[in-house]
């Protein structure tokens, strides 16, 4: 069976953000554009549909509703065609001359066919055996769940954040779809947005970087990678090529050196052009000395994982390594890391998983590294990622340290060894681990409007845990 759903405009382009859309738009062609639009929806469609199994009426509000103004406005009248038995999204688009593909596939999720594929060539594609069995209800492993083990007082007051945090009181242009908090043993809140669930994924965006490190980590431990190694790539092995110098580490920091235009965090024609990895990341000049200077790149994301890949004989058992390493160890059942169309983790930005897999990850690190006495990750991992690189961001913004965003002296509202996990959107993974404690926050918070401030839910969140506890 197939639906056909028609996408409405939602929002208005703010007034504010029309000059920004203009010199976007200098840079492509309109077909260009046209053809990321397309690809935006499909994708969207794709893994909103097969990933988190939400309505029409739900991609339509949150998924293509107040996003990035570059394709906002293109994003009118064009018509999703979902196969449902074959999985796979249809977008057309230039007045149907052309049309965008994605494709869903078993723990991987969906991914994008380049410009001018059709679905015929679809066989093409890297379809490993990972898990083709759909993951089971979430039981709420690791956590007691039930009764709050929090006293009356205390329940009040942090029900009480929670409010705030699904109205605007933490940045009007906040739109929360799920809050969790939860130590490891018990999970202390959970509140979802009406239509959702436990089990509902969504796009992680830049979270999925830290979700990243932690696959690397596990590949550190089982004696894959070494950071301090360069990243050995085999598109910079020509002996003149300076790339050639860039590590691991580097690449983890944010410190590559590479040209990675003037926003870093800009990378189309991968997202939703049908681009790859492989010919964009990799084919990108040295600008600067690798470690001299911290730049925000979503380049270096992909790059750190494309120097995983190099180091296994298959892709096959590439794409096998971050479930059987890591995710299946910890219980994200309903993550999904998706890829570019030959094979490269697009893990910078495109997983889609849930609050209670966010939270698991986040437990794996309070317990460095370990799951049910079983090691995933090297037991220093934690310091390593929350150890400030190098070469810092501006002052103003978190600190950083592996691919993780660091509070330490920055905020001093919060304690000093907290870091977070941050994407686009209003998606945040916070870990104390001082106070044993993780809360996430998910969300569809609105492109030109002030964001959910993170610090400040996180502010109000610890000191509700406080309430009392300083009465005789």
């Amino acid at each position: 069976m197939r639906h056909f759903v028609r996408f409405a405009r939602l929002t208005m382009l703010p007034l504010a953000l029309a000059g920004l859309l203009g010199q976007a738009a200098a840079a492509e062609t309109e077909t260009t554009l046209n053809a990321y639009a397309a690809g935006y929806v499909a994708g969207f469609t794709c893994s909103a549909t097969f990933n988190g199994g939400k309505s029409p009426e739900q991609i339509r509000e949150h998924e293509l509703g107040g996003i990035y103004p570059l394709i906002a406005d293109r994003v009118d009248n064009l018509t999703a065609e979902i196969n449902r038995e074959q999985k796979w999204v249809r977008v057309a688009y230039d007045d149907g001359q052309r049309a965008r593909i994605s494709i869903w596939r078993p723990k991987l999720g969906c991914v994008d066919l380049p410009v001018g594929a059709s679905f015929a060539q679809h066989e093409h594609l890297a379809n490993p055996y990972v898990s083709a069995e759909p993951p089971a209800a979430d039981n709420g492993q690791p956590w007691q769940t039930g009764n709050s083990p929090l006293p009356a007082e205390q329940q009040s007051a942090l029900a009480a954040v929670i409010d705030q945090a699904f109205s605007k009181h933490y940045g009007a242009g906040a739109r929360t779809s799920a809050v969790l908090i939860a130590t490891p043993e018990h999970l202390l809140a959970e509140r979802y947005l009406p239509g959702f669930t436990p089990e509902t994924a969504q796009r992680t965006w830049s979270v999925a970087k830290s979700i990243g490190a932690s696959v690397i980590g596990a590949a550190v431990y089982q004696r894959l990678l070494e950071v301090d190694e360069a990243a050995g790539l085999e598109n910079w092995s020509h002996p003149l090529d300076p790339r050639g110098a860039i590590t691991l580490e580097n690449l983890l920091q944010m410190a590559s050196g590479l040209d990675s235009n003037v926003a870093g965090n800009r990378t189309d024609r991968v997202y939703m052009g049908g681009g790859l990895v492989s010919d964009t990341a990799t084919e990108a000049a040295l600008e600067v000395t690798p470690g001299e200077r911290w730049k925000y790149a979503n380049n270096d994301t992909m790059l750190a994982l494309r120097t995983l890949r190099e180091r296994f004989a298959t892709l096959d058992d590439y794409l096998r390594f971050p479930f059987h390493a890591l995710l299946d160890k910890i219980g994200m059942q309903h993550t999904y890391l998706e890829t570019d169309w030959q094979g490269d983790f697009i893990l910078s930005s495109q997983v889609w998983t849930t609050a209670r897999d966010l939270a698991r990850l986040g437990v794996l690190h309070l317990n460095n590294g370990e799951w049910y006495d079983e090691r995933l990750l090297p037991e220093d991992w934690l310091t390593y990622i929350s150890t400030p690189a190098p070469a810092q961001p501006d002052a103003g913004s978190p600190g950083y340290g592996a691919q993780w965003w660091l509070y330490n002296e920055r905020f001093p509202e919060l304690p000093n060894d907290t870091i977070a996990a941050r994407g686009n959107r209003g998606q945040f993974l916070v870990i104390i681990p001082s106070h044993d404690l993780v809360v996430v926050r998910r969300g569809y918070d609105l492109a030109g409007q002030p964001g959910f401030n993170e610090h400040d839910f996180t502010r109000d969140v610890l000191k509700a845990l406080a309430t009392g506890e300083q009465r005789p």
